[in-house]
This record gives C-alpha cells, sequence and structure tokens, in this order.
C-alpha cells in the first residue's frame, strides 16, 4: 500500500492501530486521522480539510523568511514585575508565570523581531508566539525598509496594569511614524487575534492579509452580546466574516504567504 493510499485508509476507518503509534494525529477540524510528517512537510495544514495549525513565532519566520536570511533583534528584551502582581493566598506572582511561560516557549517574550528576505526583498519581520502568555502584549515590547508582522495574541497582560495597556498608545504611535516616513507595513493576523493587540499595531497596517478560519476579533462574543443587547451573526469574528464586511484585504493559504508578501514587497519598494 502507498503512502498516500495508506493516508487515505487511516482517514477512513479512524483506527489507530492501522499505523505504527506517533506517525498519525487526528486533525483538529475534520476529526480524521492523518499522517503526522504530511501535516509538517504541508506546513502545519491538514491535507484533507485545509485547516491552519498554529505555529511557534520562530515556525512562522521559517515559513516566509528566505532561508538563512533572518537576522534576530532584542532578543535580550524580556518582561518585568512593575506592579509585584501575585494572585490570593497562594502567593502565585506574575514574575512566576512569566518564567513558566519562558520554559514553555523557549523565548524571553511574546514576540521574536528580526532582520530577513522575503522572496529577496529586505524586510523587518516581527512574530507572535501564541505559547507565551497567550502571545499577549507587555510592557516590553530604524531602518526605512518594510515591516510585516505575524499576529497572534489574546491582548494586554492585566498583570501589568496601565503598563501594559499603554503599549497600544505606543504602537500604534510607532505606526502613524512609519506612515508619515512612507514606510510600508504589512500585517498577516492568525488563529487567534484578539484584544489590545487587534485593538492596536494588528488592525493599522497598509495591507491586512490573513490566514484562513482565524480568530479576529477584540472583545468576545459573549461581551459584546450582552453589553448591546444584540444577538451576533454567525462566525462573525472569523476571518472570513471580516474579509466580507472590507476588514481585510486578503485571505491568504500557508503555502501561499511567502510568494504574496515577495510581490507586495517590490510593489511597496521598487528598487
Amino acid at each position: 500500500m502507498s503512502f498516500l493510499s495508506r493516508r487515505r485508509f487511516v482517514s477512513v476507518i479512524g483506527r489507530k492501530s492501522a499505523v505504527p503509534d506517533g506517525l498519525w494525529m487526528k486533525c483538529p477540524a475534520c476529526k480524521k486521522a492523518v499522517y503526522r510528517a504530511e501535516v509538517e512537510q504541508n506546513l502545519s495544514v491538514c491535507p484533507l480539510c485545509g485547516h491552519h495549525s498554529r505555529l511557534s513565532a520562530r515556525q512562522r519566520i521559517e515559513t516566509i523568511a528566505d532561508p538563512g536570511t533572518f537576522a534576530e533583534t532584542h532578543a535580550d528584551v524580556e518582561s518585568d514585575d512593575p506592579l509585584g502582581f501575585s494572585i490570593g493566598e497562594v502567593n502565585y506572582s506574575y514574575r512566576d508565570k512569566v518564567v513558566q511561560a519562558k520554559q514553555k516557549s523557549l523565548m524571553n517574550e511574546a514576540m521574536v523581531t528580526g532582520f530577513a528576505a522575503v522572496e529577496g526583498s529586505r524586510t523587518v519581520l516581527a512574530a507572535m508566539d501564541f505559547t507565551f502568555r497567550g502571545g499577549s502584549m507587555g510592557s516590553a515590547v530604524r531602518e526605512r525598509v518594510p515591516l510585516i508582522t505575524l499576529t497572534s495574541s489574546g491582548g494586554a497582560r492585566m498583570e501589568e496594569g496601565i503598563l501594559s495597556l499603554m503599549q497600544m498608545a505606543k504602537t500604534a504611535d510607532a505606526v502613524l511614524e512609519m506612515n508619515e516616513a512612507g514606510v510600508p507595513y504589512i500585517v498577516v493576523l492568525t488563529d487567534p487575534t484578539t484584544g489590545g493587540v487587534y485593538a492596536s499595531f494588528a488592525s493599522l497596517g497598509d495591507i491586512t492579509l490573513a490566514e484562513p478560519n482565524a480568530h479576529i476579533g477584540f472583545a468576545g462574543p459573549r461581551l459584546i452580546e450582552g453589553a448591546l443587547k444584540v444577538k451576533l451573526p454567525e462566525g462573525f469574528q472569523s476571518a472570513e466574516y471580516q474579509f466580507a464586511n472590507g476588514f481585510i484585504d486578503q485571505i491568504v493559504k500557508r503555502s501561499e504567504l511567502r510568494p504574496l508578501l515577495g510581490k507586495l514587497l517590490r510593489y511597496l519598494t521598487p528598487q
């Protein structure tokens, strides 16, 4: 039985015994069994239904940057504990949470930044990692080259209070400076992009792209329905709904993202 035939065979019967342990996985969207290696080779996209699984910041950069061109910057920037925040009687501190996030994600902060080439065009890449505190924006987050931001976040960190919330204003002001300087800014919204990140730099790009079925929005549906006393339409915070209502310029499959970004960079920064 060929590799492809075996993959289809497992997808149909869904039996763990059909392939050796560890070689298969169940797609969280279509619930069918597929070969893990095939999903990984397909940029973590299900080959059966097209579901785009979440990636780490460094995995995203690897899918976007030309091989061997990424040079990381600001790797030493990390979160502090300015308010001495702790939870109840257990004395579980915010600093403890940050330490756990570092161990889990192998990163100092929720974002990785650096210079790279995309299809031969020099750019700055900034990728957020949801495994570091939900990709949330802490209080720690110039060269005339375009900026591409790949967002994946739950918003701003409430444990840092106003210090974190003010990052929304600082990042929006930075985007304004880029605008005034004529520096192109492209945003790629991935699943999920919510809260203060979406309310600031994630929604201010010159061009806004999104991966299929990404969850995109500011507040949660229950909060909005409770505040406005209205019934929200089905899927109103999906990338497809946002595109249909003009908030996104294009929905792009992961496999097509690098060539499209390269084309946009050539259009926006002609030599």
